[in-house]
């Protein structure tokens, strides 16, 4: 499978049979420029306008916005309830985690998760290869969040993702402070923002930093 980062929490995953998903598409106002992009399927994880910027895809792509459990081009998808804060959703409101199962891989997409997942939500996502998970802080998990969540799910995988670049224009903390703190981990940062990834090529404590969309 194939992971392209578009910047933010949008990434396009891509299965070996050709079936794309789109997550969480953001808006112009975040600093990238998403347009015309052909995906088979969006997903989104809660509708604020840097995570359902619909009008960033071309065509009518299925779109996955409610908790369930979902099968679509050989693609298995489930969609868990979750919180944008530490409040029960009484700041933010609710957030759905993704997982996909792409080709021998689960993909775990955390959205806008703004709390730590209790042993109920761990349970529930089940055992992780690739983990997207926000560290910018402020709406989302910071750096220690997403390790400490990190340590929780046990991917063998992490990409980062909801931080602050120099195209981003929220502020948000970048993602120095999450490698400065990771420990016994292989970090990659790599020189664009598409990534090839199979059950043999995982390897297992990488954290793999995608470029930004320029």
């Amino acid at each position: 499978m194939k992971i392209k980062w578009y910047g933010h929490s949008c990434f396009l995953l891509t299965a070996d049979n050709g079936a794309r998903f789109l997550t969480d598409p953001c808006d112009p106002s975040v600093g990238y420029t998403l347009k015309n992009i052909e995906t088979d399927a969006v997903t989104i994880s809660h509708n604020h306008h840097d995570h359902s910027y619909l009008e960033a895809v071309l065509g009518s792509p299925a779109v996955y916005q409610e908790a369930g459990e979902y099968q679509f081009l050989g693609v298995k998808m489930k969609a868990i309830p979750a919180f944008h804060d530490e409040e029960a959703g009484a700041i933010r409101g609710t957030n759905l985690i993704f997982v996909f199962e792409i080709d021998g891989l689960t993909v775990v997409h955390l959205g806008d998760l703004g709390h730590l997942p209790d042993e109920s939500l761990v349970e529930a996502i089940g055992p992780v290869d690739v983990l997207l998970a926000p560290i910018g802080g402020v709406y989302t998990l910071d750096a220690e969040g997403a390790q400490a969540a990190a340590n929780l799910l046990k991917p063998k995988v992490l990409i980062p993702m909801h931080y602050k670049t120099r195209a981003c224009t929220l502020d948000v903390g970048g993602v120095d402070r999450l490698l400065s703190k990771a420990q016994n981990c292989r970090i990659h940062k790599l020189g664009e923002n598409e990534i090839s990834l199979s059950p043999a090529s995982l390897g297992t404590d990488r954290i793999l930093i995608p470029d930004y969309v320029k």
